[in-house]
């Protein structure tokens, strides 16, 4: 008699398949969805278009709704896969294979020709695990021929075994790169554990070596898998690339913003910094530069009346254009700066634009000062 729980969660899951079918496509559904079809039924094919895969990448529900770019990974929606055929992995202990070193005399390649012979008997009358028997005793006479290994590969496929037959398939390989006999059955046991790109290469190869027209069956039934995979991955690289161009330009802005924040700080707005030496004088240049602002340079003297008249002036103009970096020079006590400027006379008044001159006022002109802050102080 059915229990009556595992009634009651069988009616659950059948009330979710209702509602998305899309449930029978997980790979661990795989003998359900083989048994629904044993019996007449049909599983519908859910396919996913390029369009589908870019609604759902920006729908995640990882990515933050102030900054999607915040997050370090990129969720992958799945790939939609036709898995119908794909087996469950064998998980056996690895079939006996035979000594490459081993000396192999003629004797032993009769024998092992011999039940070659009698392992394709076998296969004609559908016995597999027979003819397998018979291919391990030819294996092990003659371990170093590269068809034994891949006739009994195939054997294997036919009794569902896909990890047994790629590691024959391997071997054969080994002795013979070009078997084409070796690429076809590796790729059919990789299509049946559902490693479609891999499949795909091993039959690619095979049907350039020998065509025939089961590998071109195969193909067909691969193809879609590989490539369906292949534009998924082209996908998500375009993304996380996108995405890093994405990450490399918000960290350039921040610290773009963080080094005009720092150059703002050193500058203070609506006041007249002196001036001592040089280095000070480059640090302020640089920092008026970064901030994108006007930089006025003013040298004067204590004893220099004209002076007296205009620093008073010079510091009122400050607090009206606190966007303007306003430096006073005394070139007594800082005779360097005053140097390396060609100071002749004072007061001078040099406007600096991103570290270079692009304007003077030399004398105690007041007029002159106030329109020349006013022009360069809107002209960028």
């Amino acid at each position: 008699m059915v229990d009556a729980n595992q009634v009651a969660e069988l009616r659950r899951f059948i009330e979710q398949l209702k509602s998305n079918p899309s449930i029978l496509h997980d790979p661990c559904l795989i003998f359900f969805k083989e048994y629904l079809r044993s019996l007449g039924a049909q599983v519908p094919k859910i396919e996913q278009t390029e369009r589908d895969y870019e609604e759902r990448a920006e729908t995640k529900p990882s990515f933050s709704p102030k900054h999607a770019d915040d997050d370090d990974d990129i969720m992958e929606s799945d790939v939609e896969l036709d898995n119908a055929d794909v087996v469950e992995p064998d998980n056996e202990p690895p079939q006996p294979m035979g000594d490459p070193t081993a000396e192999v005399t003629d004797e032993n390649r009769d024998e092992a020709q011999l039940e070659k012979s009698k392992a394709m008997e076998e296969i004609s009358d559908g016995k597999f695990d027979e003819a397998i028997e018979h291919l391990t005793k030819a294996v092990m006479l003659n371990p170093t021929s590269a068809i034994l290994y891949a006739t009994r590969a195939t054997v294997f496929l036919k009794v569902k075994k896909p990890n047994a037959a790629i590691r024959d398939a391997n071997v054969a390989l080994q002795f013979n790169p070009d078997s084409a006999k070796g690429y076809k059955s590796r790729g059919m046991a990789r299509a049946m554990l559902g490693q479609w790109e891999d499949a795909a290469a091993d039959l690619h190869v095979a049907s350039k070596l020998d065509y025939d027209e089961e590998i071109g069956t195969m193909l067909k039934k691969v193809e879609p898998n590989a490539k369906r995979i292949e534009e998924h991955r082209r996908k998500y690289q375009r993304l996380r690339k996108e995405k890093e161009l994405q990450r490399a330009e918000r960290e350039r802005r921040q610290q773009q913003e963080a080094q005009e924040r720092e150059a703002q700080a050193a500058l203070n707005d609506g006041q007249v910094i002196s001036i001592h030496s040089t280095s000070e004088l480059e640090a302020k240049t640089k920092a008026a530069k970064k901030a994108s602002r006007l930089l006025i340079l003013y040298f004067t003297a204590t004893w220099c009346g004209p002076c007296r008249y205009m620093s008073p002036l010079y510091s009122n103009l400050a607090t009206q254009h606190p966007r303007v970096v306003f430096l006073k020079v005394d070139i007594d006590e800082a005779n360097d700066v005053a140097a390396s400027w060609n100071i002749s006379s004072v007061p001078t008044f040099c406007f600096i634009r991103d570290g270079k001159e692009v304007d003077k006022v030399v004398g105690a002109d007041k007029g002159s000062l106030e329109q020349k802050i006013a022009q360069h102080s809107s002209s960028k």
